[in-house]
């Protein structure tokens, strides 16, 4: 089984792309590192590696988490399966 994305922990809220060319409709695979489980997911946009996957739906104003660590607010909605990126994230840094 190839893995398509990465998961540190079970409660994180994206996954981080670690293939290249994933294309929206594709179902993908992940591997959550913490837990030791793998995970399907079905994408609805293209996602370049590197990139985050939304696990789960967010709401502007939510916060995401990656590797248990707040990442930064949703400022545009997000679904399950979607690009995660600076078009709808962003720090709270500054």
């Amino acid at each position: 089984m190839s893995i398509d994305f990465l998961v540190h922990e079970a409660a994180d809220g994206v996954g981080v792309v670690v293939v290249e060319s994933l294309k929206s409709g594709q179902e993908i695979t992940g591997w959550i590192m913490k837990e030791d489980q793998t995970i399907k997911e079905k994408i609805l946009n293209d996602i370049p590696i590197g990139h985050k996957l939304a696990l789960k739906d967010f709401e502007v104003g939510d916060t995401i988490f990656k590797y248990n660590t707040d990442i930064g607010k949703v400022v545009a909605p997000i679904k399950k399966g979607e690009h995660v990126h600076v078009h709808n994230l962003k720090t709270k840094r500054w």
